[in-house]
Parts: structure tokens; C-alpha cells; sequence
């Protein structure tokens, strides 16, 4: 066993091997008992920080497990004290879907718990986050997020709580297991975790609540989602459960596309349930970031999504405050929010994600962790969720947990859902995508995620919030020149209104034949372009020939699928301003005027000046 375990076989990986070669149902939990009673256990070794130049203070730790000892090496078991610990588990490998935004709120969380007085425990595998520099924490853990690995250093370190909830989905999936071994789960538990997660259980919390959602159902054979599909009527978002950032999800729009996502959808879930919703055409999405103790909950922010519903959260621009939406709908978006934190049980920091409809409200996704909007909230508001999260799970107490860390005296602490009082700025939330850098990838957006960070622009308005959010993830957006506008069918009807806002800026507009026809029966002027695949000159020549400042392009039927992903790599390659939604369209166009309004030159202007 000692053998096997050195050549990096995990107790799961060897339950398996052993079960199929001897016909038992060993588990992951029967290997772990056998290596208990022959001692064979995880080493720690300690990476010398300070190059032996002086003594390093934090224990920077990683496990092995040896045949032989090696006598160079210092070992540790951890570290013995009477002092509170707490361990925080960090979301691991940055990917697509789950980034950096997840590993400030760990951070943060250290801080806090030094601000507390409590010994830290840092446990991520990611050399290239703050949370795995040796001056965050106490005591780092350089581990995999698995749950073989996170029991090792409990049952070592024998914390007082395990914070999962900042990790993103990865530590979030642990906390069932964890709880059965004995650990504390600090903050919202893991039973509620599991009611947030399972949909139907989710669902029928949601109607004992009185609060609407999409119709929806939860499948695992083809012809179930079939059935599902007809009874909601396409087009449905599909997605697998227990996933982060959108991976696997799909918007269908027929019997066969579904029946190939069925096809496709297994492996990506791990046999777990595929989800279908129906999806709310023209919707608007708003975001809401939350902290409850059982008692008190503070609403950090509700923000409105530039892009419609449909797009991945992680993917759309945002707003904070909404821009668009009444004052009667937000304020009755916060009461659901208490009602759901409340009725769940959080404790600690949650998001909600909501689609308003027809000017009704339905709840798209409740998530009991933080989101990955914590960081931009936290600026934008002067509050630091995840500080504030901490203290709430640790000592509890929401209002004295808000009071300790209101610097700018921003939260008002009079109304019954505690709320900041934003003074008259707005901020702009922009995601940042890698496609210069992963050639041969679409722009276009959908509801699985593409983006790998965020940038934030903040001022008085929203235009100029905008565009400041534009410049920062680096698609500058000019002033002058001439617009290719190119839309699908679903969008021609609001040619007119968008190619308005551009030519009352002072541009040029050049459209594809059925975009053309649409702006000119709306009566703005355009000349018409060839598609690629029409002949020459067409549109990709006048892009090469930088005689394109902007390019908005929603296309993405079946017919003009290669002509609108080549425009969108010619428009990439050349560096043009690009935008692959009317919503984004129209915000570039607000922008544009705010720019044009103060000659293109931009003020500095400090963040604590905005919150002061």
C-alpha cells in the first residue's frame, strides 16, 4: 500500500483498481481505514521560503509519501497550538469560469481572520495567486482540492472551521464529504449547500416561497429531456448540475439539438442531472450579492447586466447601480433576496441571479458562496463583502461585522434589509477575454463562459463608466469613422434605433445586404457591403484595409455562420472596437457621446474620492 500511494495513487484511484480486479465495493473511506491501521500516511515537507538566508517564519508545507527517508529533508506534522484555527480552502487552477475573482475573497478571508485574532490555514495548489504568497497566511497548505488531501490536513491541523465557500464551485462540492468525517463546515452548512444545488428540491423551495421561476425540469435519459422540452416549449437552456461557469450549457432550439447535447452532456456532468429551463427571450438579468447570519441581511449590491439573459454572467458587462430598471422592481428584488437567505439558512455571503420579463421577476440561479462579482462589489461600494462574510461565519453578528468594516460610512443601517447608500457614481463591471490568445476562437457569446477576468470602470455616469470599462480590457473604442453593422434576424428590428444613436455621433454606417435593408426602411442611411462569401471587394477587405473603426456583429444562424466567424477574427486580428450584442451596441453609442462631450480626455479621479 505505502508502495502504491508513492506513486501517487489517490484512495479513490486504488478502491477502483482493486474493486474491478477483485469483483469488491471497496471505498474510498475502506483505504483510507487500511492506511490508518498501517500507518501509512501523508508526510509534510516544508519548502524553505527564505533560501536558508534567515528563518521563514509561515510554514509553507506540501505532502508526500515515501518508501525510504530521506534525511535532507525537514518534515512537519503540522502545527500543534491551542490557538483558534481556521481553514480556508482556495479554488485552485485559474481556468475559464473560475479565476482570480475567487481567490481575493480567500484572501480577504485571511485578513479577516487575523483581524479576528484567528490563526490562518491557507490550502491551494495555485503558485501564481496572492493566497499562496508566504505573508497571507499563518500556515500554508500547497495541496490538491480533493477531498483525500483536505481530510490529511484536518485530521493534522484539526481546525476549528472550514471555510468552503470562497473557492468557487471546487471546495464547494468537498463540503457534504467533510461534514461527514466531523469537520466544522463554518458558515452556511452543508445541508443547505445541497438544498441550493438540487433542483428539485430548490424548486419546491421556491414555490413554498410564492416567487416565479422559469418552468424547468431535471433529466437523465434523452427521452425525458425530450418530453421536458415540449412540455416547456423551446427554445431551453440546458446545462449539467454541480458545474462552474457555464461549461456544458446551451441554449436549444429543437428535438435534435437536444438529443445531441444528451449525447454530449453525460460526461461533462459526471451522471449527475441535466437542467433545462426555458429561456426567457429578451430578458434582462440582474445580479445580487448577499450576506445573511440567520437573522440580518445585508444586500451588497443588485446589479443589471448589460447584456441579456442568455449571455453567461461571468461573460456580460454590468452595471451597479441597474440602469434601466424601476426602483419598485429592485427594491422587491431585495425582499426576495432576504426571503431566500433567510428561508435557506445562509450564513454568510450568497448571489442571486434573477431575469426580469415582461416586468415580472423570476430567480434564474441561487449560489450559498461568493460570486466571482465579490471584487468589483467591494470597490464599487466601499465595503468588502468577503471580510465582512468572515467575521459573520466565525463570531457572527452582520451588523457588527458591517460597522467594523465601514470605512466610508457607506451602509445604512436603518432599513430592515441593510443595504450601501451609493452617492451619485456608477460602475461598470467588463469581462476580459483571452482571445488574442487562443487562436481560432469565436467572439461570439453564449451561456457558457469565455471570459478570464474583469476589469472596472467608475464615474458619474453611466457612458462614461462604460467606456472607461471598454479601454481597460483593452477594446478602445474611437470616436469617429465608419460602423460595419451586420445582425441576425432577431435583431434586424432594432437596426434602425442603434444605427440612429451612430450616425446622430457622426458615423458612417456600411451594413450586409439584410441589415442594410433594415436600417434603410427605418430610414437610416448605410451603404451596403458584400459578405465574405458574396465576393470582392466585401466587408473582410475594407477590415484589413483599417477602413473599419467598429464592428458590431450579432450574426450566428446556420447560413451566415462561417462568413460571421471569419468577420470576427479579421476583426480581432486587426484590433478593431467589437461588440456581439445590441445591449453592449447601445451602451458603446452612450459612451461614445459622453466621450465626445469632454474632447476625448479622460479625468483621474481616486476610487475613495467617489466613495468619500
Amino acid at each position: 500500500l505505502r508502495e502504491v500511494k508513492s506513486e501517487g495513487f489517490s484512495d479513490e484511484m486504488i478502491a477502483a483498481v482493486i474493486n474491478e480486479k477483485e469483483g469488491l465495493s471497496l471505498t474510498e473511506n475502506d483505504i483510507y481505514n487500511a492506511r490508518e491501521k498501517m500507518s501509512v500516511q501523508l508526510e509534510y515537507n516544508e519548502v524553505d521560503t527564505c533560501a536558508a538566508e534567515f528563518k521563514a517564519l509561515t510554514p509553507y508545507l506540501y505532502s508526500t509519501t515515501n518508501i525510504t527517508k530521506l534525511p535532507q529533508k525537514t518534515t512537519s506534522t503540522g502545527s500543534v497550538t491551542d490557538e483558534k484555527k481556521v481553514l480556508v480552502i482556495g479554488g485552485g487552477p485559474n481556468r475559464i469560469g473560475q479565476g482570480i475573482e475567487f481567490d481575493y475573497c480567500c484572501v480577504h478571508a485571511a485578513f479577516a481572520l487575523e483581524d479576528m485574532g484567528v490563526k490562518s490555514i491557507m490550502y491551494n495548489c495555485n503558485p501564481e495567486t496572492v493566497s499562496t504568497d508566504y505573508d497571507t497566511s499563518d500556515i500554508l497548505y500547497f495541496e490538491p482540492i480533493d477531498f483525500e488531501h483536505v481530510r490529511n490536513v484536518i485530521d493534522i491541523e484539526k481546525p476549528d472551521g472550514v471555510i468552503v465557500h470562497f473557492g468557487g464551485q471546487t471546495p464547494l462540492k468537498l463540503a457534504k464529504k467533510l461534514t461527514a468525517i466531523g469537520a466544522n463546515i463554518s458558515g452556511t452548512t452543508a445541508k443547505v449547500i445541497d438544498l441550493a444545488e438540487d433542483r428539485e428540491l430548490f424548486s419546491a423551495f421556491i414555490n413554498d416561497l410564492g416567487l416565479k421561476q422559469p418552468e424547468n425540469g431535471t433529466v437523465i435519459a434523452k427521452d425525458e429531456a425530450i418530453s421536458v422540452a415540449s412540455r416547456i416549449g423551446y427554445p431551453v437552456l440546458v446545462r449539467p448540475s454541480f458545474v462552474l461557469g457555464g461549461r456544458g450549457m446551451k441554449t436549444v432550439y429543437s428535438d435534435d439539438e437536444l438529443r445531441q447535447y444528451m449525447d454530449e452532456a453525460v460526461s461533462v456532468s459526471h451522471d449527475a442531472p441535466v437542467l433545462i429551463d426555458k429561456f426567457l427571450d429578451n430578458a434582462i438579468e440582474l445580479d445580487v450579492d448577499a450576506i445573511c447570519d440567520g437573522t440580518d441581511v445585508y444586500i451588497g449590491s443588485v446589479m443589471q447586466h448589460i447584456e441579456e439573459a442568455g449571455i453567461h454572467s461571468g461573460d456580460s458587462a454590468c452595471s451597479l447601480p441597474p440602469v434601466s430598471i424601476s426602483t419598485e422592481l429592485q427594491e422587491e428584488v431585495k425582499e426576495q433576496t432576504a426571503k431566500i437567505a433567510l428561508g435557506l439558512g445562509v450564513v454568510g455571503l450568497m448571489n442571486i441571479q434573477y431575469a426580469i420579463h415582461k416586468g415580472e421577476i423570476y430567480l434564474i440561479e441561487v449560489n450559498p458562496r461568493a460570486s466571482r462579482t465579490v471584487p468589483f462589489v467591494s470597490k464599487a461600494t466601499g465595503v468588502p463583502l468577503a471580510k465582512v462574510a468572515t467575521r459573520v461565519m466565525i463570531q457572527g453578528g452582520l451588523k457588527e461585522a458591517l460597522k467594523f468594516y465601514d470605512t466610508f460610512n457607506v451602509v445604512n443601517f436603518d432599513k430592515k434589509i441593510m443595504e450601501p447608500n451609493l452617492k451619485s457614481h456608477v460602475a461598470v463591471k467588463e469581462a476580459v477575454f483571452p482571445f488574442n490568445k487562443l487562436p481560432g476562437s469565436d467572439l461570439i457569446l453564449g451561456p457558457e463562459m469565455k471570459s478570464t477576468g474583469e476589469v472596472m470602470g467608475i464615474s458619474d455616469n453611466f457612458g462614461m463608466s462604460f467606456a472607461k470599462s471598454q479601454f481597460a480590457s483593452k477594446n478602445n473604442i474611437p470616436l469617429e469613422g465608419k460602423l460595419f453593422i451586420s445582425l441576425t434576424e432577431g435583431d434586424k428590428a432594432q437596426a434602425g434605433e442603434v444605427g440612429k444613436m451612430f450616425t446622430d455621433l457622426g458615423f458612417e454606417i456600411v451594413a450586409t445586404l439584410g441589415t442594410h435593408t433594415a436600417l434603410e426602411a427605418a430610414g437610416v442611411a448605410s451603404t451596403k457591403v458584400l459578405k465574405i462569401s458574396e465576393g470582392r471587394p466585401n466587408i473582410d477587405d475594407m477590415i484589413r484595409n483599417e477602413e473599419i473603426a467598429i464592428a458590431i456583429n450579432t450574426s450566428d444562424n446556420a447560413g451566415s455562420k462561417t462568413d460571421a466567424r471569419t468577420i470576427r477574427q479579421s476583426v480581432l486580428s486587426n484590433n478593431i472596437a467589437y461588440f456581439t450584442t445590441i445591449a453592449a451596441a447601445r451602451a458603446t453609442a452612450l459612451a461614445i457621446k459622453e466621450l465626445k462631450a469632454i474632447g476625448g480626455e479622460l479625468e483621474p479621479k481616486a476610487l475613495q474620492d467617489y466613495l468619500a
